[in-house]
């Protein structure tokens, strides 16, 4: 999603002479078009992401728009008490970038990985989250939140190949997407992984079970009403995500489910163990961590099992 995500805010920029985009010696490769186009708004703080949030806070303080850019883990949890007393306190429109949602940065380790960075910034209400799933969504999802008068954490992937049928570029804050009907199983899901959730979806179409495909790319506003009404037909759900277990999607879900009384189970699929030393790429850990199709497709028929299918 970086083009998308270089192009669609050199496009704002050129509209908003506001907007200024920050990074923490990163994004080489990527950031050049807009560092180009206005050098004059573009600034490489150095691997010093907790000041860079610093800066962006009195740059949204004196009227700009400030972006700020980093791999994900070090946007979201190296300046979690920058972010939560600068911009959350004080209502200020920064707009902080995770690159790399998951596993995407695989081979790079533990350290890289961003499998907390949601469930953290979710304990912020005031810190709008955008987690789209694919590139063209991410395009919808950065114009449709550009003014938006509070900060906005932007969990992004690197891959602009993704693709997911049934998305497109649709994006509403505060809202589910529906990309496949069904009535048998409700797959929930968010972020690039959604590719998987999308082929799984297929394959158990094959086996007879057909399962809706839902999409979560936002919070605060959190879609409960949505959600709740999409999983008020359905007795089994399944969520699907890159993130740890414990705060993420998942715990989303079970909140709407437990909340609003719902007859329908729910089966998390998400990062339960933690990292072991080994690395890979973004696929060889979304298979280690039971998060590929083939998984989903698994869990789901052992869901089933649980309870006939007749009887969902």
């Amino acid at each position: 999603m970086r083009k998308a995500f270089v192009e669609t805010l050199c496009r704002l920029a050129a509209g908003d002479d506001r907007i200024v985009l920050l990074t923490a010696d990163l994004g080489y490769m990527a950031l050049e078009p807009f560092r180009d186009r206005f050098p004059r708004r573009f600034f490489n703080v150095g691997v010093a992401e907790q000041n860079m949030i610093g800066v962006a806070t009195g740059l949204a303080e004196a009227g700009f728009l400030p972006y700020a850019y980093s791999i994900a883990p070090f946007a979201a949890l190296r300046p979690f008490e920058f972010i939560r007393n600068g911009p959350v306190l004080h209502g200020l429109p920064v707009r902080i970038v995770g690159m790399g949602m998951g596993f995407e940065y695989g081979f790079s380790g533990a350290t890289h990985y961003a499998l907390e960075d949601v469930a953290a910034l979710r304990t912020l209400p005031g810190l709008t989250i955008v987690i789209p799933a694919t590139s063209s969504q991410a395009a919808a999802a950065l114009s449709a939140t550009c003014h938006l008068r509070g900060p906005v954490y932007y969990s992004l992937g690197k891959d602009d190949r993704i693709c997911m049928p049934g998305l497109d570029d649709r994006f509403e804050l505060g809202k589910i997407e529906v990309t496949r009907r069904g009535d048998d199983v409700a797959l929930v899901t968010m972020g690039s992984v959604g590719q998987e959730v999308a082929s799984a979806a297929e394959k158990l179409a094959e086996r007879g079970v057909e399962a809706a495909v839902i999409v979560v790319s936002s919070f605060h506003p959190d879609p409960v009403d949505d959600l709740a009404e999409a999983l008020s037909r359905f007795r089994l759900a399944v969520s699907v995500e890159a993130q740890s277990v414990a705060g993420g999607l998942g715990s989303f879900v079970a909140m709407v489910i437990a909340s609003r009384g719902l007859p329908c189970r729910l089966r998390i699929l998400a990062v339960g163990a933690s990292p072991d030393g080994t690395s890979g790429s973004q696929l060889d850990r979304w298979r280690k961590h039971g998060l590929d199709s083939e998984s989903i497709v698994r869990n789901v028929l052992e869901a089933i099992h649980d309870q006939p299918l007749a009887e969902i």
